[in-house]
């Protein structure tokens, strides 16, 4: 397997002087293709700043950033998203779904972005419906789906752009225990056929389901653990 993901003494700070907040300090692993990691941490420990850098949301403020060999760690933000729309997929704990829309135009909308054009927009949205087993709610609203199923939308969303990495943030957070099964199972799923997942969660039940797990807390990494299968 190869490397997708370097991490090399992160450490974002957040203000300037005697106000200035370490919330990242000096962190480094790396994730090869193909790997199911979690990264846990109570609230406050940096998992959130972590994931934003790891998703190109931001840029450390020391330290360096590789993602599939190339160096993001000072890309300005149109550059960033040049990459995370190549690279990333993303799953939020809340949907971030568009009310007024169809599960299929929701899913359509990172290509819309990538300037697809319409009809092959459509068939792509509909095939990942399909393979988080939505295909028959593809007119469906997100008000009259269930919690689930409306995460199923949004990682079939995640899905469309073919990404090498899936990154999960608090994926079951707003979901029932059914739900959150049904989400975790198609999640492994996702490993399995041999996507790159990347789960930010507080939960232990759900990070056991990784492969590797990686703990920080106050801005260090403090331990990573291989999860017995």
């Amino acid at each position: 397997m190869s490397e997708v993901i370097r991490m090399e003494e992160v450490t974002k700070i957040y203000g300037t002087g005697p106000v200035s907040v370490a919330a990242l300090r000096g962190v480094s692993f790396s994730i090869e293709e193909g790997e199911y990691v979690s990264i846990m941490g109570p609230s406050g420990s940096g998992k959130s700043t972590l994931m934003h850098i790891l998703g190109c949301l931001d840029v450390p403020s020391a330290g360096r950033y590789w993602l599939s060999g190339e160096d993001v760690s000072e890309m300005d933000q149109f550059e960033l998203a040049e990459v995370r729309n190549r690279h990333i997929g993303f799953v939020f704990q809340q949907f971030n779904l568009l009310a007024s829309m169809p599960a299929w135009r929701n899913v359509e909308v990172p290509l819309l972005y990538a300037g697809m054009k319409r009809k092959e927009r459509k068939q792509r949205a509909v095939a990942a419906l399909g393979a988080v087993g939505l295909g028959d709610r593809l007119e469906h609203r997100p008000g009259e789906l269930s919690g689930g199923q409306q995460q199923r939308v949004a990682i079939a969303r995640a899905l469309v752009g073919e990404p090498s990495i899936i990154l999960a943030d608090e994926p079951t957070g707003a979901l029932d225990s059914t739900s959150a099964a049904g989400v975790i199972e198609l999640l492994d799923e996702l490993h399995r056929a041999g996507r790159t997942l990347i789960l930010i969660t507080h939960d232990n039940d759900v990070a056991s389901i990784a492969e590797r797990s990686i703990k920080v807390y106050d801005g260090l990494l403090v331990a990573e653990v291989e999860v017995a299968s």
